[in-house]
């Protein structure tokens, strides 16, 4: 008698076979690996061939504006022979700020699909606040300060009620607002054409202090690197945890050692003049939390969703009107903020400031910078690239003794130029399925 085959089912002849109650146990399923991830590990090739992948699918991320502005740096260092200087760039930092926080807030706006026309008078009205209650009848500066922030962020939630809660179109409110808010701006100056600040106010520092001593700078930059090693290996930690492919150790020393180098220019630049300028600091701490709070939290995702598709994520339990308020009164606070720099940049409080081009300029940098006008895509980080792209050429043609006529069309050409490149992303990605 021949002994059964091993593993083949035993039964005697001419009984039927029986079924074990015991449950099959199926292979361990692997999750399948990223691919573009794999494409990395090959090193010098995958990544090129990422990078052509991605172009060819529209993910330009911040490629542009990046060699725009390489472009600009290097057309007008050989034009005027002192752009690249350290006091003109260390004054690009400086000049940067204000305009650059009231981006930030327009960067939220547009990421659910929104515009804001209103920023300019509320930084306008923030800053005339402020200036009647602490210049004019002697209230604690960091009082009148905060007491001028939170009307900014009041005028914002005002804007996201009758948005959200009642239904007006965004464009119908601010536009609204951009008017009542210029009006209130010129009762609250009053008589006063200007008001001036005194050379002891919280306000000017924030324009004109710079740290002098080199270490602040330097230990800047070694922050700014080791934050961001720290957040990359915390990222790939819990990517590993989930059982989600994790990228290259090698690509994770690249890129620190890319943002080293910057930083570390960036602090040898700063003092080759005068030092790390407060400006500069507290514009870098805006970016980085408000980069945290939309990158890293719920909230963060559910202003991605409802400017993606505000149906759906109404759906999906998001209180779509909540988030559409709170982003509002956000941008209204963050406006509040970038008053006071252009204040202190211009000496004082005036009943024109927030009014000329600063909107355009504000909205234009975040556009220039990445984020797109149809909501659901962007960084806020592309408030800092928008708005060193419209600074750097304001100064470059300022070095050329350019008319601002000249200044005011240039920037809304690269305005065009960078919709038009956030267009074709957009019906790029669609046509690869991307969307």
């Amino acid at each position: 008698m021949s002994s059964p085959t091993p593993g083949a089912p035993s039964h005697q002849a001419g009984q039927a076979p029986v079924e074990s109650d015991a449950p099959m146990t199926p292979a361990a399923e692997v999750p399948a690996p990223d691919p573009r991830l794999l494409v990395r590990e090959r090193g010098l090739m995958g990544y090129t061939e990422e990078f052509r992948r991605k172009i060819r699918g529209g993910e330009l991320g911040s490629v542009p504006v990046v060699l725009g502005l390489i472009v600009i740096a290097v057309v007008f260092q050989s034009l005027t022979g002192n752009f690249l200087t350290p006091r003109n760039l260390s004054n690009l930092t400086v000049y940067i700020a204000g305009p650059g926080i009231m981006a930030v807030g327009i960067v939220l706006v547009l990421l659910l699909g929104e515009i804001d026309l209103s920023v300019g008078s509320v930084a306008g009205l923030s800053a005339a606040l402020w200036a009647a209650l602490s210049v004019t009848n002697g209230v604690n500066d960091l009082v009148s300060i905060a007491a001028a922030i939170a009307a900014g962020a009041a005028v914002g939630a005002v804007h996201g009620f009758f948005f959200a809660k009642v239904g007006v179109p965004a464009f119908v409110v601010t536009l609204a607002g951009f008017l009542g808010w210029s009006g209130l701006q010129i009762w609250v100056m009053g008589e006063e054409g200007t008001i001036n600040i005194p050379r002891d106010s919280l306000v000017r520092d924030l324009y004109g202090h710079y740290f002098s001593d080199r270490a602040f700078a330097w230990g800047m930059a070694l922050l700014l690197t080791a934050g961001y090693a720290a957040a990359l290996v915390l990222s790939e930690r819990r990517r590993a945890r989930a059982g989600l492919p994790v990228r290259p150790r090698g690509e994770i020393v690249l890129r620190v050692l890319l943002v080293a180098a910057a930083a570390f220019a960036v602090a040898y630049m700063l003092n080759e003049h005068r030092g790390l300028p407060l400006a500069l600091v507290i514009f870098l701490v805006i970016l980085i939390l408000v980069d945290f709070v939309v990158r890293r939290t719920r909230y963060g995702r559910q202003i991605f969703a409802v400017g993606g598709n505000a149906e759906a994520a109404r759906r999906a339990g998001i209180n779509v009107e909540r988030v559409r308020l709170t982003v509002f009164s956000l941008a209204g606070g963050l406006a509040a903020v970038g008053g006071f720099f252009i204040a202190a940049q211009s000496g004082g409080a005036t009943k024109s400031l927030g009014s000329g081009n600063l909107l355009m300029n504000v909205i234009a940098a975040a556009v220039i910078g990445g984020t797109s006008l149809f909501g659901g895509r962007g960084w806020v980080w592309s408030a800092l690239l928008g708005t060193l792209v419209i600074q750097s050429i304001t100064i470059g043609l300022d070095l050329l003794g350019m008319q601002s006529a000249i200044q005011f069309m240039i920037t809304g050409a690269v305005l065009l130029i960078a919709v038009t490149v956030d267009s074709v992303s957009r019906r790029t990605q669609r046509t690869a399925g991307r969307t």
